[in-house]
């Protein structure tokens, strides 16, 4: 893929050393560039501090700030030492500021030591499918060790798993907070209040990673991630990414979470099974549902071939003896 992008309706050109557009419900990626390449990517990083935080701590109970806070240089919610602190002032000052001292502060009151808290940090990115990343600090700084490294997709694959917590979806989404002591904090992130379909994402830069980037957003159905790394015009590219996807693409809700009636059988899914599709595709292709034993396998089909897109079990309503154990059903999308 070329490594600029050029808006079809302002002509403008904008160059990303790497990034990826991911669909939030489906995981699919529909564009990228260098996805795998690592770097350092600053303090996006910080959006794993975050979730560790929030699900080990649920924000609440306070942490002193003690001398770790002297090596959170740059960015800062500017905490002295002795002071008592908030989880959850802590988690928004980390998020809307960036603040380095935040993260510091974050990783000690969670863990004991930043040593213990990076450890859960590598446990979780591998936990969750980001196979080229290791973390050596909560903060993203990258002078006094390497930094965070990671790449566009691994970035987009952790911003996917924060957004299915609803604590994680409403901080990031958060454009101004009211802290217990140190006033009011906007966020960084001013595709908020530029981009109406924004609804979340965290600002990243140091001079050896660059500006970094990931946001999120949302129109009708369809939900994106973008995350760029080294991109200078980053705030217009990501804007001009969702208008590109929300206008050429729109997302089918195929089976709901939980009981889906379907003949004599009822499909039970954990999670809600979406695919999304070029708006030109939705006119030819087709679902399949084949159902065996007590197992579905959603399949979606074209002229290229079939694709698994999910599967869920299958209850037998009907208790009547089946004369077939496997079924196929071809159900038009349009």
């Amino acid at each position: 893929m070329a490594s600029l992008f050029t808006s079809k309706n302002n002509n403008y050109e904008y160059y990303a050393r790497s990034y990826v557009v991911l669909d939030y419900s489906s995981g699919v990626i529909l564009e990228s560039k260098s996805k795998d390449l690592v770097r350092s990517v600053a303090s996006i990083s910080k959006i794993m501090t975050a979730i560790i935080a929030i699900e080990r701590t649920n924000l609440v109970g306070y942490v002193v700030a003690n001398e770790d806070i002297k090596k959170g240089y740059g960015s800062s919610i500017y905490l002295q030492v002795g002071e008592p602190v908030s989880m959850k002032d802590l988690v928004y000052g980390l998020m809307l500021r960036s603040g380095n001292d935040a993260a510091l502060t974050i990783a000690r009151g969670v863990s004991g030591s930043i040593e213990e808290f990076v450890t859960l940090m590598n446990d979780k990115a591998r936990k969750i499918g980001m196979k080229n990343t290791i973390f050596n600090n909560p903060s993203g700084l990258d002078i006094d060790d390497e930094g965070n490294l990671s790449t566009s997709y691994d970035i987009a694959i952790l911003m996917k798993y924060c957004l299915d917590n609803e604590i994680f979806r409403n901080i990031t989404g958060t454009k101004e907070y009211r802290s217990e002591s140190h006033g009011i904090w906007l966020n960084k992130n001013k595709l908020l209040r530029t981009y109406e379909h924004c609804i979340g994402g965290k600002t990243g830069f140091t001079t050896k990673a660059r500006r970094t980037l990931v946001t999120s957003a949302k129109k009708g159905n369809t939900e994106l991630i973008v995350v760029t790394l080294d991109c200078g015009g980053d705030f217009a590219f990501h804007k001009e990414l969702y208008e590109k996807y929300f206008s050429s693409h729109s997302t089918l809700n195929i089976l709901d979470k939980g009981n889906n009636v379907f003949d004599d059988y009822n499909l039970v899914c954990l999670n809600r099974i979406n695919l999304i599709l070029d708006n030109e595709d939705i006119k030819s292709g087709e679902i399949i549902y084949k159902i065996k034993s007590n197992k579905v396998e959603v399949i979606y089909k074209n002229n290229d071939g079939e694709e698994k897109i999910g599967e869920c079990k299958a209850e037998v309503i009907d208790r009547k003896e089946k004369k077939k154990s496997w079924l196929s059903k071809l159900f038009r999308l349009k």
